[in-house]
């Protein structure tokens, strides 16, 4: 049974062709998607890094679905080399929109 997510705050960080959301729960050490930009209009999630005492809570999951709704807003496809942000959007239907 999954546990129920945390409250949580995701925060964003791009240094030239790198990039990373990372998850900040109070009391717990953070979980991270990392990606590379391989140009204007794609990433490719490379990454997806959840500490033990978070798995089955969602974090890696919510971690995508920032990813998912930023390359929405900003008109970007995701290309997933990370088995876990791969299954999620071959999972979430609803996400396939962003795929490259």
């Amino acid at each position: 049974m999954e546990k129920p997510t945390p409250p949580m705050t995701i925060t964003h960080k791009e240094e030239g062709s790198k990039g990373a959301y990372t998850s900040h729960i109070e009391g717990k050490p953070d979980a991270e998607l990392t990606y590379s930009r391989a140009s204007e209009t794609l990433i490719i999630i490379d990454h997806t890094g959840v500490p033990d005492e978070l798995r089955g809570m969602g974090v890696g999951v919510k971690l995508v679905e920032r990813a998912v709704m930023d390359a929405r807003a900003s008109g970007t496809k995701i290309m997933p080399l990370c088995p876990f942000a791969k299954a999620q959007l071959q999972r979430h239907k609803e996400w396939q929109d962003v795929l490259n």
